[in-house]
Parts: C-alpha cells; sequence; structure tokens
C-alpha cells in the first residue's frame, strides 16, 4: 500500500462545549483526489483549517509521507508541501495574473541595488506554470478583476503549485462558477493528480463535480467521519443520504 502524503488519526477539536470535530481519521494517498462533503455545520472548515496549519488539534495525531509531525500554523504546513486555495481565493482584483502568482512572495533582486521586483522573471515562471497546467490562455497583464470566475480559481490553483507542493486543499473551488468553468476546473484537479500530488477538495456540488472529479469521497456529518465511498461505484443521491443521516443501509454502501 502507498504511504499516505497525509494521515489523521482520531483528530478532535472543540470549541466550548462545541464539537466541531470528534475522532476524525483521514488519509490522501498521492496522487489522489479525495471530496471532503459534509451539510453547513459538519466540521468541514475546521477540518481543512487543521490540515493546513490554522488550527491546532485538542487531540490526536497527524502524519506527513508517514512520520509524526505538529501543525502548529500554516508555515509549518507550508514548509512540508501543503498549500490551501480557499473559497475566497485570495486575490487582489487591481493586480494582474504574475503579481498575484508571487504576492507575499515576490522575486526581487539583491538589497545593494535597490531590491527591485524582478518582472521579467517572475512573469517567465508564470508562464512556465500556467503552460504546465495547460492555461495559456490566460492573459499575464490583465487585472485579475476584470477576469472570468473560472479564469480567477485557476489562478488561485496555479499560485498554490507555483512551489511545488505535495498536497493541496481546495475549498469549494467550483461555488458560484457555471458548469462549463467547472468542468475546466475539475481537468485541472485531475492534472494536479496525474502530477503525483494530492488533492483534497471541499464541494456542495455533490452531483456535476465531486463524483464525476473524485477517487474518493468522505462524509462528515456533526464533526464525525460517517461514511466513504469510492467515487466511481457511488451515486450523488447516496452521498446526500449520508450526509443528511438517512438510511444507514444506504450509507454503508460501497
Amino acid at each position: 500500500m502507498t504511504t499516505p502524503l497525509l494521515e489523521l488519526e482520531n483528530v478532535s477539536k472543540a470549541y466550548g462545549g462545541v464539537q466541531a470535530l470528534a475522532a476524525v481519521s483521514l488519509r490522501i494517498a498521492p496522487g489522489e483526489v479525495v471530496g471532503l462533503v459534509g451539510d453547513n455545520g459538519a466540521g468541514k472548515s475546521t477540518l481543512v483549517k487543521t490540515m493546513a496549519g490554522a488550527i491546532r488539534p485538542d487531540t490526536g495525531r497527524i502524519r506527513f509521507q508517514g512520520r509524526p509531525v505538529e501543525l502548529r500554523n500554516p508555515n509549518d504546513a507550508k514548509d512540508l508541501g501543503i498549500q490551501t486555495v480557499y473559497q475566497d481565493l485570495a486575490l487582489c482584483d487591481n493586480l494582474d495574473a504574475v503579481q498575484n502568482l508571487f504576492l507575499g512572495r515576490e522575486l526581487v533582486g539583491p538589497r545593494l541595488f535597490g531590491g527591485r521586483i524582478r518582472r521579467a522573471q517572475a512573469q517567465q515562471r508564470s508562464r512556465e506554470v500556467l503552460r504546465r497546467l495547460r492555461l495559456d490562455s490566460i492573459s499575464l497583464s490583465r487585472p485579475v478583476g476584470a477576469m472570468s470566475g473560472g479564469q480567477r480559481q485557476n489562478i488561485a490553483i496555479a499560485r498554490s503549485i507555483l512551489w511545488k507542493p505535495n498536497l493541496v486543499l481546495l475549498d469549494e473551488p467550483t461555488a458560484a462558477l457555471s458548469h462549463t468553468a467547472s468542468a475546466q476546473v475539475g481537468r485541472l484537479i485531475r492534472q494536479l493528480a496525474e502530477d503525483g500530488l494530492g488533492v483534497l477538495v471541499v464541494s456542495h456540488d455533490i452531483h456535476q463535480f465531486v463524483v464525476e472529479v473524485t477517487d474518493r469521497v468522505v462524509v462528515l456529518r456533526l464533526g464525525r467521519v460517517v461514511s466513504q465511498f469510492n467515487s466511481k461505484d457511488v451515486s450523488g443521491e447516496t452521498i446526500v443520504n449520508a450526509m443528511v443521516g438517512g438510511n444507514e443501509e444506504v450509507n454503508s454502501a460501497r
């Protein structure tokens, strides 16, 4: 069996009397796309933030590539090659694609010469990563605020892999996108997996996206993992049934 990229074992997190996560165990392998689904309040955001290092669990163990790790903050996760794309994308609308791709990590020259930003070098690296993702049609100089929702999402994903990650966490990557744009994002996610990255996708688009794009689906309900399915063997109706606490015999179907 392939050693998982990331493995959570009995991870729990409580806020006062509210149990956000309860003994959650989850693993993501290289080249695998895992869908994380659940109703509002199921614990999806808390779990993603735990894997991203933004939240420290109360109990449980986390292993990365087979070795125990402690994710004390987002920098610990980034150092391991875990990149997170949140639903708000964190893009600056007035900046172009190159500036957004290198936002906060600008390439600069020696301080002796004024530490000037190396635009040409950043532009070349941007062109390379977009070409790798078959996103050559995206303009490098156009402000992202003038781009479509799908293009903005693609830039956010491209930024996450610019620094050669091992694992990408995507929070609602198709929210407010058209079916065509969602399909393009789905193809991009599959390409990341084909390149050997692990991908976790949080999405409410069960029927048109999760079942078609992922390899495996993990269902959270009230902070617990209640079901897991192989995507090719399950219908959207069965997944939704598990999310809302329907027939348990249906929930355990594979």
